[in-house]
């Protein structure tokens, strides 16, 4: 293990430390009656989506779309939740497979610093964003994921090559790609397929994009985790459970199952994530109804 990996698997430990201290505070100076006590179910969630989150499936589409069938939390919180509650998680996951798999440390840093910035941009403007916005754009999201679920199963995307870096041209594509797709997780649109695809496009081995995606999550994911914690759009109650869940879910997925045959579970996420982006942008309709209706009357 080189010094510049051992210096990033040290970082990842001290931001996740750092995280869960600032968001314990964070809660405890909230005012709020609203019960916090984690639901069982939410758990269960939580382990269940990052478990297949560490194999590679990607857990915000699939945990949207649970939110979406249980009704569980309101549309505009949902993108903080999600990165509340799987920070730590996905900095458990990084420290897996930063240590386990070899990349380029110029192409993993670089990628990383980018997505980071991404996300703080980002997350200042979704925490401002009017619930219908955020309707609209998580549909659309979801809608993407699905088409890329789909994509995966019909062996449409591409292979990829044995790179483990990049440089030049491509390397400074990766960049700017990677700072658009940080900043589009705090809309709740996942990194991990994305980053998956443009790595595998440009003549990468596809498992080098492991320790670039769960890297980039685990550092920009705290960040805009407490900026969520701090606006209020949260539901902590549902953070909680999903990160008591996640964690024990990321351990056995990494460190014991390592992986699967999870093709057919894709087929089924395909149809569960199309009906929650349906349902996303049908709300979003409605709201646009209901504003609309008092302003012709």
């Amino acid at each position: 293990m080189t010094t510049a990996i051992y210096l990033l698997l040290c970082a990842f430990v001290l931001v996740g430390v750092w995280y869960g201290w600032q968001w314990f505070v964070g809660i405890r100076n909230q005012q709020s009656s609203e019960p916090r006590t984690p639901r069982a179910s939410d758990t269960a969630l939580g382990f269940v989506a990052q478990f297949f989150d560490t194999l590679g499936i990607g857990s915000f589409a699939t945990t949207t779309a649970t939110f979406k069938l249980w009704r569980r939390v309101s549309d505009e919180q949902i993108p903080g939740t999600l990165n509340v509650g799987y920070a730590l998680p996905t900095v458990a996951q990084a420290l897996i497979f930063v240590a386990a798999v070899t990349v380029d440390p110029v192409t993993l840093f670089s990628m990383i610093v980018a997505a980071i910035v991404g996300a703080w941009i980002g997350v200042g403007i979704v925490s401002r964003l009017p619930r219908r916005a955020i309707q609209i754009g998580m549909g659309v999201a979801l809608l993407l994921a699905a088409t890329s679920f789909l994509a995966t199963n019909l062996n449409l995307i591409p292979g990829g090559g044995e790179a483990v870096g990049l440089r030049g041209v491509a390397l400074a594509f990766a960049i700017g790609a990677n700072f658009i797709l940080g900043a589009l997780m705090m809309l709740g649109i996942g990194l991990y397929a994305p980053c998956l695809v443009l790595v595998s496009m440009l003549g990468m081995n596809p498992l080098a994009a492991f320790p670039i995606m769960m890297g980039s999550c685990a550092l920009l994911m705290p960040v805009g985790g407490l900026r969520f914690i701090r606006t209020g759009r949260v539901n902590v109650r549902v953070a909680l459970a999903l990160t008591l869940g996640a964690i024990p879910g990321v351990l056995v997925a990494g460190l014991i199952v390592k992986s699967m045959p999870i093709a057919w579970l894709r087929w089924l996420i395909v149809f569960v994530v199309l009906y929650a982006s349906g349902q996303m942008l049908l709300a979003a309709r409605r709201e646009s109804r209901e504003v609309a209706a008092p302003a012709r009357s």
